[in-house]
């Protein structure tokens, strides 16, 4: 595996990291191979190697996303405590895009791993893993009803799978209710066997849970809610100068309905997409690897999205399936690979509609592949 992705390997990748993504391919080299290489271009996407340094997160986010590190494990693995029920997902996807939800947790999860990497040097250790302690206390199913935030969810699932194979030492799950089992169900399908193994879950009964806890986290390394030690100046139990607990997201965050000149997202464009008609924007891609993204919100009302292909000889193919999306509830946003050459039409459809016209805001970006000069955009046709 090593000489089939020596082209791509950073100096500090090393067998244990090659290790990870053959573990989650079953050691098949190919497979493995073929993960990897789908996660380094995931990454330049994203930008996920300058997200320390380049990306600053919403001023809602850095105070209500709720996590932190409250120290080490035994052998040393940062430990990353969640109160899951201080998630207010309502608030935060009124108040960001999913892009910015998704950067976050990325964000997250690659400071773990810098901790991780420096424990991995300091201790002369083979591994970069993390330890988490996911606390339900107080979560409610509720608010995962609502499709765009089961959806996130999932979507975020989905990326720490296919980006972030093997690096959980241990998760706990402590203060889980009745109604937990049937959201753990949803989710199960999109783990992985590994990361399966190494979830322990616990109702609430905090002697079983501390007990387990305390077996492989010194009491030092843990908040006083716990079974640690730890405090803050103020005597808090739950550390939050260490732990973000959350809570509900002042509606002061929430997008402003009217366009906020500030705002880079409602500051781009703005349309009517009349009852029975469609809005398309088309856009010329010349370079093969170009990225086009997208994020638009509508107000009042759902509208349908997608994005057909037409290649040179005038063949048309789906890159996004046309479908409703609830983009008047939270902000919707993402991205395409594109191959080229070849015109790629973005479509708001409201053909479905006979009563009511859609206000949309959308902000729509063809990028060209990294090293390479920005690919020409058609004009816009209405």
């Amino acid at each position: 595996m090593r000489r089939g992705v020596n082209d791509i390997l950073r100096p500090h990748q090393d067998d244990q990291y090659l290790l990870r993504w053959l573990r989650a391919r079953n050691y098949d080299p190919e497979a493995a191979e073929k993960m990897l290489r789908a996660s380094m271009h995931w990454r330049t996407q994203w930008g996920v190697d300058d997200i320390l340094t380049k990306w600053e997160p919403p001023e809602v986010l850095e105070k209500y996303f709720p996590s932190g590190i409250s120290g080490f494990d035994k052998d040393g693995a940062p430990v990353i405590v969640v109160p899951f029920a201080g998630l207010d997902i309502w608030g935060l996807l009124h108040s960001v895009t999913r892009s910015d939800f998704i950067r976050m947790t990325i964000r997250t999860l690659e400071y773990l791993l810098k901790v991780a990497y420096e424990q991995k040097l300091k201790r002369h250790s083979n591994t970069t893993e993390v330890v988490g302690i996911i606390d339900m206390e107080g979560f409610s199913l509720r608010p995962y009803a609502w499709r765009p935030a089961g959806e996130a969810i999932v979507a975020l699932i989905q990326m720490y799978e296919a980006n972030y194979p093997e690096i959980l030492k241990a998760c706990y799950i402590i203060n889980a209710p009745k109604v937990f089992s049937l959201a753990f169900s949803i989710v199960k399908p999109f783990l992985n066997d590994y990361t399966l193994r190494k979830i322990s879950i616990y109702k609430s009964d905090p002697i079983k849970w501390k007990g387990a806890l305390l077996d492989n986290i010194c009491e030092d390394q843990l908040p006083v809610h716990f079974g640690g030690t730890l405090r803050d100046p103020d005597g808090d139990p739950r550390c939050t100068s260490k732990v973000k607990q959350g809570g509900r997201v002042p509606k002061s965050y929430y997008f402003s309905l009217e366009k906020n000149p500030e705002d880079p997202f409602f500051n781009s464009s703005t349309s009517v997409v009349k009852k029975g008609d469609k809005l398309c924007l088309k856009f010329l891609v010349l370079q093969e690897g170009s990225l086009l993204q997208w994020e638009f919100s509508s107000e009042g009302h759902d509208i349908k999205f997608g994005i057909i292909r037409k290649d040179e000889e005038g063949y048309e193919t789906t890159a996004v399936p046309i479908h409703r999306v609830n983009c008047h509830l939270a902000a919707e946003s993402g991205s395409v690979s594109c191959s080229g050459p070849a015109t790629y039409t973005v479509v708001f459809d409201n053909t479905y509609s006979y009563l009511r016209s859609k206000k949309l805001h959308y902000s729509i970006q063809l990028k060209p592949p990294v090293g390479q000069e920005r690919a020409l955009e058609c004009d816009d046709l209405q």
